[in-house]
């Protein structure tokens, strides 16, 4: 893939370049890089990164003339053209899965499969708080209770050893998040719900093509909800889709999806059952079709940037890639690693974040702590949930968020990387690893610096 970003050296900072190639060759400590390297960029310093980035989302001029086919049949809708049918089954062979269905956003993929498992008013599923808002307030919309276990910082995953614990007479559901991209320990997941009779929902709105011990991410589990919002891997502005390895689950979502008509072995108790309007159009089916090579073509791409800045990144002090399961492939829509200021004499992670981005290294701390952000305040404090739960199970469901010591970890310490970083070239990856060893050298300074 053509590339606009500049390309410099590893190591054009250091005083000589034999001298580095040698450091790198022998993994040598932060102290000896500190001799050779240039001043951070908050110190005066030039910064590692002069280039841009990978715009996104992406336009091929290629794609135009069968969007302007769809157009110009005028034959928009759903159920009048054969685009939506043709993505569901390219999407779900290429997943693996039986059969997929093609939705709105990645919001309602999660709205329709919690009602086509039953979660209903007054329900309790467990879910992971390190997420996008839209996993909680997907559950909310069926009137039902987030509960959350907590994460483990080290995956920045639901934590299986937390589920159980937060199991009740109300429980109906799992909903493991495979968050940035990263598959969960789906077995032991899975374990727990089954012995538990709980259904699984998959939450892989960010991990198309992510794979879990030879298995695609959104097959692992009863069903799977993904995004195609503009920032996703796969875009079609919005958009989403569902798939399962049943076949009758899909024909349920169908129906509910398509204003509650039958479909396939599902009949409902007539021709209309309960149902909404979460239909893509034809129009963004064929975005999407013709994206399938570039979406396979770009993830080998992020997977290899991603598995170099871990082995490098991991042999500097305080800095700590995720770990992932055991025989997994992440798709890395975000790529994350967990920084400790102890590591960097101290320096805190928003001064760190700021002097990397000074390197020309777009950066964030993706997640806070978000059910202390008035949201579920508000669920709760509604008259609906009032009349659903007790006080003080409300009482006790808003005291348990300051139980959740492993996601307040992990929010407290992520920083990432957007996807397109990834697409960049080798070198631009260097120039990550060189920025971070060149504030970590220098931190005592950045420390002192106002």
């Amino acid at each position: 893939m053509k590339n606009s970003l500049s390309r410099r050296g590893f190591i054009r900072t250091a005083a000589a370049s034999s001298a580095a190639l040698a450091w790198l060759n022998a993994r040598r400590g932060p102290n000896v890089f500190a001799a050779n390297a240039g001043k951070p960029a908050l110190l005066g310093g030039t910064p590692v990164h002069q280039g841009g980035w990978t715009a996104w989302p992406q336009w091929r001029e290629e794609w135009g003339e069968k969007m302007l086919e769809v157009y110009r049949s005028r034959k928009w809708f759903r159920l009048s053209g054969p685009q939506v049918p043709e993505f569901e089954k390219a999407w779900a062979e290429m997943l693996g899965a039986k059969k997929a269905l093609a939705v709105a956003s990645g919001t309602t993929s999660l709205i329709i499969s919690l009602h086509v498992m039953g979660v209903d008013a007054g329900d309790e599923v467990i879910v992971s708080p390190y997420t996008f808002i839209a996993t909680y307030n997907a559950i909310l919309n069926r009137k039902a209770l987030p509960v959350f276990a907590d994460t483990d910082p080290a995956t920045l995953t639901m934590d299986p050893k937390t589920i159980e614990s937060r199991i009740t007479s109300r429980t109906r559901a799992i909903m493991p998040v495979h968050i940035y991209g990263m598959p969960c320990e789906m077995d032991a997941i899975n374990a727990i719900a089954k012995k538990h009779k709980l259904a699984v929902v998959e939450d892989a709105c960010q991990a198309w093509l992510a794979e879990y011990k030879g298995r695609k991410c959104g097959t692992l589990g009863d069903l799977g909800g993904f995004s195609f919002q503009e920032s996703k891997h796969i875009p079609s502005g919005e958009g989403g889709a569902i798939t399962s390895m049943s076949e009758d689950l899909i024909d349920r979502c169908n129906a509910f999806h398509n204003c509650g008509r039958s479909c396939g072995n599902f009949k409902g108790t007539g021709f209309f059952t309960r149902g909404e309007n979460y239909r893509m159009t034809q129009a963004q089916a064929m975005l999407l079709l013709q994206q399938f090579n570039k979406l396979k073509k770009e993830t080998v791409i992020r997977q290899a940037n991603a598995d170099h800045l871990s082995a490098q990144l991991g042999k500097i002090p305080g800095i700590t890639p995720v770990r992932l399961p055991e025989n997994s492939r992440p798709s890395w829509h975000l790529y994350a690693f967990r920084y400790d200021a102890a590591g960097f004499n101290g320096l805190p992670r928003d001064k760190f974040m700021k002097a990397l981005a000074a390197e020309g290294i777009p950066n964030s701390s993706p997640y806070r702590e978000q059910y202390f952000d008035g949201l579920l305040d508000e669920a709760i404090n509604s008259r609906g949930y009032k009349r659903l739960w007790s006080a003080e199970r409300l009482k006790a469901y808003r005291d348990s968020f300051n139980d959740l010591k492993g996601n307040k970890q992990a929010c407290e310490t992520t920083v990432a990387f957007t996807q397109n970083i990834l697409l960049s070239d080798r070198s631009a990856m260097d120039e990550i690893i060189e920025a971070i060893r060149k504030i970590q050298a220098h931190s005592a300074e950045l420390v002192k610096k106002a």
